[in-house]
């Protein structure tokens, strides 16, 4: 004879208990469910909360009637769910309340006018926020349409960056624009600023234009004493972003990117490469032209070229450059490089004076002689990196992961979408905070 079985004490056994565990909703009866050939679930509860009194004068309620919500819940096995809510409708007996009657509210199943469930709705905006998934790929798996699930993330996802505490002093702050859309027939472009800490990498917001009046308010509505607390600000080679830092944070010291300007001594000598080959050519770099075959050596740095490869690369300068103009450049483009190698700041300065002296006469080429008034204008920013060491990297990298948003959006037109979306992949909200957020539609 076999053995009966032994079920464990702790396994539920009644199907209605069973059911409600695997719902997994607090205090709710499943008055039922069906599944539908497109093996859609959908299920039926209702509440057990009793209701103590009116929530104006205390009075003891009546059951008015039942209003039933369709929402959209988490997956389960495999098969989308919708959830159907028998709300209960409760009617004050006093005739001089204000309030009359009003439908029951439980915040734990789903906040209210959203669409989603409470857990889905967290689920959705940790997905689309931080795995960076795409709205659409999450509805799909929820089996809802797109604006269900972005008006829940927009909810969830504004409450988490705009939480007072997401990021709080700021040392080092860093200013770059992107690229936001382009619109109309004629494509206008349309920028966005990024504002960033430096030091922490954390994309703090996103404001729109390039100008400078959003920024500057942006940075004034942080306070005084937050204002004081910023240090040195990063930028490139950007007149715009210095009014910034000069108007809204006068004390801060300025440090230019030491990438972007060695960038633009590069494309100086782009420039001179050009014109020479214009002016000694007559027409545009072709693939057997002098200076068209050693563009790539010219803005390579001058370690990586090998005895072989320098000595080519003048040699065909000899050939395509008579004049030496694009020889000139190109030594005034690896003397700046040489700068970031000086590690005193005081000889870093005695270094520029003599570049910008030197690069004022007359006799280098006009483009060398617009290096030399870049140097001037930037003296004090240039210098400040040989102290402070910091770069705008990290607002480089912030401005690639707002780029992979875009990618994954195919594209965004509205401003408060993309504002949201990048946030929470790049401006590190904290996600503990999640579970314990209540917001409406």
């Amino acid at each position: 004879m076999p053995q009966p079985r032994k079920i464990p004490s702790s396994l539920k056994t009644d199907p209605v208990k069973v059911n409600e565990l695997l719902v997994g909703l607090p205090d709710i009866t499943v008055l039922g469910g069906i599944r539908h050939p497109d093996d859609a679930v959908e299920l039926h509860i209702q509440t057990n909360a009793a209701v103590d009194g009116c929530i104006s004068c205390g009075s003891v309620a009546t059951l008015k009637g039942w209003r039933v919500v369709a929402l959209v819940d988490l997956p389960t096995f495999g098969s989308p769910v919708s959830l159907h809510w028998h709300k209960r409708r409760w009617r004050c007996p006093e005739a001089t309340c204000p309030v009359g009657s009003w439908t029951e509210v439980d915040e734990r199943i789903a906040g209210s006018r959203l669409k989603l469930t409470d857990r889905a709705g967290r689920w959705a905006t940790f997905e689309v926020g931080k795995n960076g998934r795409t709205v659409n790929e999450v509805a799909a798996v929820l089996g809802c349409d797109w604006h269900t699930v972005n008006d829940t993330v927009l909810a969830f996802g504004e409450a988490l960056i705009d939480h007072p505490d997401r990021f709080g002093a700021v040392s080092a702050l860093g200013l770059d624009e992107h690229l936001f859309v382009k619109t109309g027939q004629r494509r206008i472009q349309h920028f966005v600023t990024a504002l960033v800490d430096v030091k922490r990498g954390q994309l703090l917001d996103l404001v729109p234009d390039r100008k400078s009046e959003e920024p500057k308010r942006w940075i004034k509505q942080r306070g005084e004493e937050w204002c004081a607390g910023v240090h040195s600000g990063t930028l490139d080679l950007s007149a715009t972003y210095r009014s910034v830092f000069d108007e809204a944070l006068p004390h801060v010291r300025l440090v230019a990117d030491k990438f972007h300007v060695v960038r633009h001594m590069t494309t100086k000598l782009d420039e001179c490469r050009r014109r020479v080959q214009n002016e000694t050519l007559g027409h545009r770099g072709r693939k057997n032209d002098p200076l068209f075959r050693v563009r790539r050596r010219l803005s390579m740095a001058a370690e990586r070229l090998d005895n072989e490869g320098r000595d080519k690369m003048l040699g065909i300068l000899r050939a395509g450059d008579p004049q030496g103009d694009v020889q000139a450049a190109w030594w005034a483009k690896e003397a700046v490089r040489e700068l970031y190698e000086v590690d005193d700041s005081s000889l870093a300065g005695r270094f520029i004076d003599e570049l910008i002296t030197d690069m004022a006469d007359r006799d280098w080429p006009v483009e060398v002689r617009s290096m030399g008034r870049t140097l001037a204008r930037w003296r004090e920013p240039i210098i400040a990196w040989h102290d402070l060491r910091i770069s705008n990297g990290p607002t480089e990298s912030m401005n690639n992961l707002a780029k992979r948003i875009k990618r994954v959006g195919f594209g965004f037109r509205s401003f408060r979408n993309y504002r949201i979306r990048t946030l929470l992949y790049a401006g590190k909200p904290d996600w503990s905070l999640l579970p314990t957020l209540r917001v409406a539609g």
